[in-house]
């Protein structure tokens, strides 16, 4: 069996999962109900969630456009733009296929662009760790904004996603005492798992100098995390207008965080959309609410719609650079002055 074929197959089973925990929480609920749900939803209200929707990226894009300004790798804002919702298609729509998003980005603006590999490698890692480290700050918050709601989510639920949030917080934490102390691990860890012993001029080794001198700079990072901060707090205006929409109710900011906090939580489970996942998730969070269930299900399939016609033009965007999905990210460029 190939490396495209053994993707196609974990790209179709993580999708069939997806499908069938979608299809038990349908007729579990009522497909009558979330039908209902829908009925309260007016056109003009969808416009203003799918702006809020690309707003949203648009700050994603600009951290990664701050990020790379930092690393002296300037590129304009509007053709890193393309790169960037390239990414996003992949990472939504095909989460299974490890880093498929990033090595695209990476890829794209190596080739594009004449960023150095190292350079352009640095900045998605960075962009990426930075993402996760707000994201898991989210999820956490939401996690104690429900721990006093009984019963909120069901014990098989919070040991799945519990086991891939310890695996993510572990990972985060580590690279930030390693980031702080101006430690690499690259070498130690080669050289633990292969006997080898890497030179100063290997790009792996270049690419985490240019990662911890990010880090170092302490006015580079906290701009970039204010940013990271700055995108999940438009997450959480969008979540409490969809939900103002759907129901008429004013939950509150605190309620639209934890909300956001168990959006990130949903894809720890790398399922296509997040399909089924993030409806379970959600359902158990709206009835601790107080919320009608169906109201759940409304809610992330009109979250879903507007994401999925931006990772629609994003898919548009690698097949106009024809970037094959299954392969292409995973050659590496030939770029012998990194090596």
């Amino acid at each position: 069996m190939n490396f495209r074929q053994k993707n196609t197959i974990l790209v179709t089973v993580s999708l069939l999962v997806g499908v069938g925990i979608f299809i038990w929480l349908g007729k579990v609920i009522g497909w009558d109900k979330i039908g209902g749900a829908f009925k309260v939803f007016q056109g003009w209200q969808g416009i203003v969630i799918f702006c809020l929707s690309i707003l949203i990226l648009l700050i994603g894009n600009w951290r990664w456009y701050e990020i790379l300004k930092d690393e002296k790798a300037p590129v304009s804002f509007w053709k890193l733009w393309q790169s960037y919702v390239g990414g996003y298609a992949l990472m939504y729509l095909f989460p299974i296929i490890f880093l498929s998003g990033e090595i695209f980005r990476i890829y794209d603006i190596y080739k594009e662009e004449k960023i150095s590999l190292d350079k352009a490698a640095a900045s998605v890692i960075i962009e990426r760790i930075l993402e996760w480290t707000v994201n898991i700050l989210f999820i956490f918050f939401a996690l104690f904004f429900f721990a006093f709601k009984l019963e909120f989510l069901p014990l098989q639920v919070l040991y799945i996603f519990g086991l891939a949030l310890i695996l993510f917080v572990g990972m985060v934490a580590f690279f930030y005492f390693k980031a702080f102390r101006q430690k690499g691990v690259v070498r130690g860890f080669v050289k633990k798992f292969t006997s080898k012993e890497l030179s100063e001029g290997n790009t792996a080794i270049i690419i985490e100098n240019d990662i911890l001198k990010f880090f170092k700079e302490k006015r580079h990072f906290f701009k970039s995390l204010f940013i990271s901060i700055l995108r999940a707090g438009v997450m959480a205006v969008r979540t409490w207008l969809l939900i103002l929409f759907l129901t008429g109710l004013n939950v509150g900011l605190p309620a639209a965080f934890s909300i956001v906090g168990l959006t990130y939580f949903s894809a720890l489970i790398p399922i296509p959309t997040s399909l089924g996942s993030h409806e379970v998730i959600q359902t158990a969070s709206f009835e601790a609410l107080k919320m009608e269930a169906s109201m759940a299900t409304a809610f992330t399939m009109i979250i879903r719609a507007c994401e999925t016609i931006i990772s629609l033009a994003g898919l548009a965007i690698l097949l106009k650079k024809g970037f094959n999905i299954m392969e292409d990210g995973f050659n590496k460029p030939n770029d012998k002055n990194n090596y």
